[in-house]
């Protein structure tokens, strides 16, 4: 099959891979990116076995964790009693992947590296060119620019949860927007030494939950980040207010003097799925085609792993196959998990709380609970068979 002209839309992690991915395979790739730079906020770091097998392909696994971190394991904390719930290891996945582990490594790393590859093979990236609107034909598909127009066989949009190559196709964005929304407070404070936690918590509080996770951060010194709930009433301004942040890191055990704080990050929470993943020429993947609260880290990973199909079946394969694969699975397995995880951490019920700790324990203390619960929070249930 001859190559094709391809322009990926949005050079973040999943369109970096999607435009690697076809690259690799003879097609003639545009990547373009609205901004002048990646942005390097924090944002999504956790990388899930299947994800971490298709960086093993692209040839950048070995860059990739050495800029983040192995974690092995996981753990279900209730954070009132600061009590450990149970505890997940990766390990019981050594007979289904080569990559019994996530690798945390911050998004904008895995951009920035998928970029200098592109460019090193000669493919074109152009920032700040942002798409403007595009218009199809039964021969393919013109992009308006900010700049130029581009023609391609197929377009692959990777432009966001605002997606201008969504909107532009007239599809609608299905799904509802969580009432209170969530702050990330990033901190040097080491949470293992003080708690005695893994590099991965969720830690369930009927009042106020929060996540732990640390990262490597730019000068592989290491960072934590610590995930809350809002309340539904908090104004942006409280949410981000100093007193507000250090008395937040207070009540996760942090003491006093301790309390400095890097970076702030607050925003509004979507559980949403296109109508559509494909119209004609134009295909949608990642946050342009779901978007999903980060608990459980399946947002980012699911997002490469439709890239990863789809330049698979650009090949020659059924492109129908495509939406017909994708969006049931984002449904299925992304949407309701995440809603799941969320619903979790915030139980308020006494005795509820208490079952859903005991559900936990128990899928930890048995074997193949244990392995079955793993292989659909890292999406290697729904990764088998679809390489």
């Amino acid at each position: 099959m001859r190559g094709r002209n391809i322009v990926v839309v949005g050079a973040g992690p999943v369109g970096t891979v999607a435009a690697l991915a076809c690259a690799r395979r003879g097609h003639h790739v545009t990547l373009l990116e609205a901004e002048e730079r990646v942005n390097d906020a924090p944002r999504a770091s956790t990388t899930q076995p299947p994800t971490l097998e298709i960086l093993e392909e692209l040839g950048l696994i070995d860059e990739y964790i050495a800029k983040g971190l192995v974690a092995r394991t996981f753990q279900f904390w209730d954070r009132p009693s600061l009590r450990l719930v149970a505890e997940f290891d990766f390990e019981r996945l050594k007979d289904e992947t080569r990559y019994p582990y996530v690798v945390q490594t911050e998004q904008h790393k895995l951009a920035l590296m998928g970029i200098e590859r592109l460019k090193a093979t000669g493919t074109k990236v152009l920032m700040g060119t942002r798409v403007t609107g595009l218009a199809q034909d039964a021969d393919g598909v013109t992009l308006e620019t900010s700049s130029e127009k581009f023609r391609a066989d197929y377009v692959i949009g990777c432009d966001g949860g605002r997606s201008t190559v969504r909107k532009s196709l007239g599809i609608e964005f299905e799904g509802f927007t969580w009432p209170e929304r969530f702050l990330v407070i990033t901190t040097k404070f080491d949470f293992a030494a003080a708690l005695g936690c893994c590099f991965r918590d969720y830690m369930a509080d009927p009042v106020e939950w929060t996540n732990l996770f640390k990262v490597a951060g730019d000068d592989l010194k290491g960072r934590w980040r610590a995930v809350y709930n809002t309340r539904e009433d908090e104004t942006d301004e409280e949410a981000l207010s100093d007193a507000s942040v250090r008395s937040r890191l207070g009540r996760i055990h942090v003491p006093q003097g301790e309390r400095e704080y890097l970076h702030l990050n607050l925003y509004k929470v979507h559980q949403r799925v296109a109508k559509e993943f494909r119209k004609g020429r134009v295909f949608l993947c990642g946050d342009a085609a779901h978007v999903n609260n980060p608990i459980g880290g399946l947002g980012l990973n699911s997002g490469i792993h439709e890239a990863w199909h789809l330049a698979n079946l650009i090949d020659g394969g059924d492109l129908d196959e495509y939406e017909r694969v994708r969006r049931p699975l984002n449904i299925e397995y992304v949407q309701e998990q995440t809603i799941a995880n969320k619903k979790r951490l915030e139980e308020r019920e006494p005795s509820a709380r208490e079952k859903r700790f005991d559900e936990l324990r128990a899928m930890a203390d048995d074997p193949v609970k244990h392995k079955r619960f793993l292989m659909r929070a890292s999406l290697l249930e729904t990764w088998k068979g679809r390489r």
